[in-house]
């Protein structure tokens, strides 16, 4: 514990991403328990309201309570976000780790494959495959992400397990009688800690990245409020030239705040596990 608050201590960058990520889990989370959700329903309040103070962030053309749902859409991106980053850094470390361990034939197999599923656009394989989809769900569109989102964290864990695959620790674990899946999980893994946070994070703007895509092109939960979901709605019916900023004013301040807490967390992540980096930001 003592570990992490000196780290949040030195890294204000991470700490001020991390802040600004949890108030906004933080509202939706706690606003939750202030609102009646059948306010987010469609026809529940008269159409097309600006602010006031039964409805601070006014109401959309269908007639739902625009902070109603904010405060249920928020936590729902969250999760498609962790759920997707997790999905892609769990598969992602473990494909590097194998690779970058063993080399050979399995590096071969498995580098090749990553480079074309770089090179790939996943944006389109995520396009066609949610469209054959016939009941999109919040956690089945966070595992399409996520499958599609392991190539980058493996092809950094498998440069640097390459590297201390070398170390004379991995020599001496060998020696002491480790086996193969021990030195992996026991002695690299512990190693690659910062890489793997870092990798934790791109992850997770990725996997929102992708998922408001998708939402904004109609291919997300139908009947799942989300941030993509509401900016779907607001640029399908015209609400910037109709002058209804209270609808599409929100989700995209909500995801600028989302993206530059992740931006300044990857930033911190990214120095403090390249040491050169580090040296450059202080020199």
């Amino acid at each position: 514990m003592r570990r992490v608050l000196g780290f949040l201590g030195e890294n204000w960058t991470f700490t001020l991403g991390l802040s600004l990520l949890l108030a906004l889990y933080l509202f939706g989370v706690i606003g939750g328990l202030f609102i009646d959700p059948d306010m987010a329903d469609m026809g529940a309040n008269p159409l097309n309201l600006p602010p006031s103070r039964e409805h601070p962030l006014g109401t959309e053309g269908f007639g739902r309570d625009m902070y109603t749902l904010m405060v249920i859409g928020i936590p729902n991106t969250f999760r498609i976000g962790l759920l997707a980053g997790s999905v892609g850094v769990l598969l992602g470390a473990l494909i590097g780790l194998i690779a970058g361990y063993y080399k050979g034939w399995l590096d071969t197999i498995f580098s090749s494959f990553a480079d074309v599923m770089l090179v790939i656009p996943a944006l389109a394989i995520l396009i066609t495959v949610s469209a054959y989809v016939r009941v999109m769900t919040v956690e089945l569109m966070a595992l399409i992400v996520g499958l599609l989102s392991w190539p980058l964290p493996a092809r950094v864990i498998r440069a640097q397990t390459l590297s201390l695959r070398e170390r004379l620790f991995i020599e001496v674990a060998k020696l002491s009688g480790q086996n193969d899946l021990e030195i992996i999980f026991l002695q690299i893994l512990p190693n690659l800690t910062a890489y793997l946070a870092a990798a934790f994070v791109g992850a997770v703007s990725t996997g929102i990245l992708a998922a408001v895509g998708l939402e904004v092109l109609g291919l997300g939960p139908q009947n799942v409020p989300t941030i993509g979901r509401a900016l779907y709605h607001a640029f399908t019916y015209s609400a910037m030239f109709r002058g209804m900023w209270w609808w599409w004013g929100p989700p995209i301040v909500t995801l600028a705040i989302i993206f530059t807490g992740l931006f300044l967390m990857s930033t911190s992540l990214d120095k403090y596990a390249n040491p050169r980096l580090q040296a450059a930001a202080q020199g």
